[in-house]
């Protein structure tokens, strides 16, 4: 099978879809590998490392999408990509297709297959290829929200651990998945304050073990607004797989929050769970709403992108094998993850939402 991997264009997006090491494996389990010229550059990988792994360079986009079956990608197609995609093409990256029904059109149109990373899912649930870049982003939302609540950053001005006669932090968070769990951690071991909602009781349990300085609650409405409006850093990490995701915190929460503090909405690429979160870049990260600081970029991780990129190809390397040895009417939890089929939509989360527009 014909493996591609291009060059990544949305803005400030350094990942890249497979590693050197990847494209080798795939190379020894005999399928051929292109890489576009320049795909692993900010992941720290030269052309010359993706050559020494036995991938093919091609000098641009074009070249790539002509010579591959499968692509394999790590963001949403957007208008430079969506020229070259062609109806044999089987798309293998993250889509997030419930928040954006026009790509959904799109890619409907040309006639392909796509499956999306964030809808591959186990027996057990478990989302393998969601969950290396959402313990990412989960641990950047506090690393980013710690430096916006600095007041040169527009923040009001607060130590996020606090220290000697000076109060901690408040930090809440909106679910405990691999996200908010991870963003619970880091705030934790920061000294922050910490108060974490989530519905199943043994992710509540998981998260009151980090320390004396944690809450776990379930997310009754007055709670839920109570830790809100009293938080210097608050934190979304809300997912329905491949579904749009639910608004739990409103205009009017946020508007009583203190000028000043800050919102994280990791959840942003499918929709978002704050009502005044929209989608931003880190080109222009941040804006203000009552005073309070929004960070909604929708590709978090890709400012790390070699640490990205390493944990992502280790968890995508079975998947692609599978798909490379024509799996994927085999493979349940590919099956699972099956966003358009042919040009049709076909994932039940995706189906449902178009039904109720």
């Amino acid at each position: 099978m014909r493996i591609g991997v291009p060059r990544e264009i949305k803005p400030m997006e350094g990942r890249v879809g497979l590693i050197p090491a990847a494209c080798s494996a795939l190379g020894s389990a005999g399928h051929e590998v292109f890489v576009e010229s320049g795909a692993g550059a900010q992941s720290g990988y030269s052309d010359a490392d993706f050559a020494a792994a036995g991938a093919t360079l091609v000098a641009d986009a074009a070249a790539l999408y002509g010579s591959a079956e499968i692509i394999v990608k790590v963001k949403e197609p957007i208008e430079g990509d969506l020229r070259h995609l062609r109806g044999e093409h089987l798309l293998f990256g993250y889509l997030h297709l419930a928040a954006n029904p026009p790509l959904t059109e799109r890619l409907c149109g040309i006639g392909l297959t796509a499956v999306g990373f964030e809808t591959v899912q186990e027996d057990s649930g478990a989302l393998p290829l969601l969950a290396p870049m959402s313990d990412i982003a989960g641990r950047l939302a506090v690393q980013l929200g710690a430096t916006l609540l600095h007041q040169p950053q527009g923040g009001k001005g607060l130590l996020l651990g606090g220290l000697a006669a000076a109060e901690r932090g408040r930090v809440t968070i909106i679910g405990a998945g691999s996200a908010g769990g991870n963003a619970a951690r880091m705030a934790a071991a920061m000294g922050a304050e910490v108060t974490v909602f989530d519905r199943k009781r043994s992710r509540l349990v998981e998260m009151r073990e980090l320390g004396a300085n944690v809450t776990a609650l379930y997310p009754y409405p007055d709670s839920l607004e109570g830790a809100v409006v009293a938080a210097d850093l608050e934190i979304g990490a809300v997912l329905i797989p491949g579904a749009r995701t639910p608004q739990l915190v409103t205009a009017r929460q946020v508007g009583m929050m203190q000028p000043g503090s800050v919102v994280v909405d990791i959840s942003v690429d499918q929709g978002g769970c704050i009502e005044t979160t929209r989608p931003t870049t880190y080109q222009s990260p941040t804006y203000l709403i009552d005073g309070v600081v929004h960070f909604a970029v929708t590709n978090m991780p890709g400012a790390v992108p070699r640490s990205a990129s390493q944990a992502l190809s280790a968890a995508l390397i079975p998947y692609v094998l599978a798909l490379a040895d024509g799996g994927l009417d085999r493979n349940i939890p590919l099956q699972r993850g099956l966003n358009v089929k042919a040009g049709a939509v076909s994932h039940p989360a995706l189906l449902s939402s178009q039904s109720s527009n």
